[in-house]
């Protein structure tokens, strides 16, 4: 029986998998219902302006929803942050600590804390991006300017991230894959078939001969390749389990080990690497200083300076978000509390350090692939002259999720023991510890 046919024949996988299908057509179909008050013509005219500021990369994650300025302009970017913050928060704060360890109803509480916050980042992205449609008059892109507009705009806006979130946790709890995650896949997703056909136009114009073309295929299917294969690599930490001798029988003294995975932060350092980078352009738009102007001049994207720092960003935020995210002395300590120790490790202080050494090694090596993974656009559109219409970041996101998804399917059907498709549709993963 081939892997379709097994996924077609159990019943509530079918269901969930649809079901997410259907969410995700809502979700398109929503992008193209336009917020009150905008010149959508005259509002197309001014993104080609701001490709290169914030409002192009909140463009690229909102599924292009915000060059539309539709209800769903915001995306969930909004409550991503929101979640981000308050994850780095749970080590800095130590009352949300407390409540992350106090287990399902501590989580649920800052859970409930995440959705309070979505919505402040909302009126106040919402209000900068209603301000920022108002200062294009050339052509004249909000057709009632004021702060009428700004108020009803905002709460517009808000309500569609709300209900994006809403449809995320849908997704997560009724569909197949992580439902925040999969908007975003189909926001990038969606733009791949113009990418195509842009490609295939500059062939027939000649733009493109079909020799760079070949490379360009063949670099990006040996991209995708390095970033399934780093995403699935981890360290495998042996662990020895203590043994326990109860009467005439001896417990304990298997072997197990201890995944820590390669890239460990994720998407997470470039996306804050670019909106940190974007923020002098997004100003310049605004302000025509001159000291300003040069200084946006070089951190525009595809600048020498501009990937330099991009780089470094992107390596300093893969440390910090894990040495937040991955906390060493928790697992050392769980590790004790259940009788494990590394061999030749001793339990406690010892057993943190090799674990940091470990991290610490494998963090440079992820920060390095994310950062060659997203400054690859850059190098096949000046070297090769080759279009790639999406950035590094995209890419990582499509991939990941990709992975993700087909991993939780994996799940499902072991869970279901059909071991049937599995003999076709087994896919290598490894599990991390965190």
């Amino acid at each position: 029986m081939s892997g379709t046919a097994g996924l077609v024949k159990i019943p509530e996988l079918r269901k969930r998998i649809i079901f997410t299908l259907v969410v995700l057509a809502i979700y398109r179909f929503g992008i193209h219902i336009p917020a009150p008050g905008i010149d959508a013509v005259a509002l197309d005219q001014a993104f080609e302006k701001m490709g290169s500021t914030i409002f192009g990369w909140f463009n690229l994650f909102s599924g292009g929803a915000l060059r539309r300025f539709s209800i769903f302009a915001l995306g969930v970017m909004p409550y991503i942050s929101a979640s981000i913050i308050f994850q780095l928060l749970t080590v800095m704060v130590p009352r949300l600590g407390e409540l992350q360890k106090e287990g399902e109803q501590g989580r649920k509480k800052i859970t409930q804390y995440t959705r309070y916050a979505t919505v402040l980042l909302c009126f106040v992205q919402g209000m900068a991006i209603s301000a920022t449609m108002e200062q294009y008059n050339q052509p004249q892109v909000v057709l009632d300017p004021g702060f009428g507009f700004r108020l009803l705009a905002t709460f517009t806006m808000t309500g569609g991230t709300m209900f994006l979130m809403w449809l995320g946790e849908q997704i997560s709890e009724r569909g197949i894959g992580n439902g925040t995650s999969l908007i975003i896949f189909a926001g990038i997703a969606a733009d791949i078939p113009s990418g195509i056909a842009q490609a295939f136009s500059l062939i027939r114009t000649g733009e493109l001969s079909i020799i760079r073309l070949a490379v360009f295929v063949a670099l990006v299917l040996a991209t995708f390749f390095a970033i399934i294969f780093v995403e699935r690599a981890a360290r495998r930490i042996p662990i020895q389990t203590t043994r326990r001798i109860v009467g005439r029988k001896i417990y304990g003294g298997q072997g197990s080990n201890l995944p820590v995975k390669v890239n460990i932060a994720g998407v997470i350092p470039p996306i804050f690497a670019s909106s940190l980078l974007m923020f002098p352009a997004t100003i310049g738009t605004f302000v025509t200083a001159g000291a300003l102007s040069v200084i946006t001049s070089w951190l525009a994207p595809g600048s020498w300076l501009y990937e330099v720092l991009f780089v470094g960003l992107i390596i300093f935020f893969a440390y910090f978000y894990t040495a937040v995210a991955f906390k060493t002395e928790d697992i050392s300590e769980n590790l004790k509390k259940a009788g494990n120790f590394i061999p030749g490790i001793r339990p406690g202080p010892a057993t943190v350090s090799y674990i940091d050494y470990v991290v610490t090694r494998l963090t440079l090596g992820g920060a390095v692939y994310i950062a060659a993974i997203c400054v690859l656009p850059t190098f096949l559109n000046q070297a090769l002259k080759v279009p790639f219409y999406f950035g590094g970041t995209s890419v990582l996101i499509l991939v990941g999720v990709a992975l993700d998804t087909v991993a939780q399917v994996e799940t499902f059907l072991l869970s279901k023991n059909y071991e049937g498709f599995m003999k076709h549709a087994r896919v290598k993963g490894r599990a991390v510890y965190t």
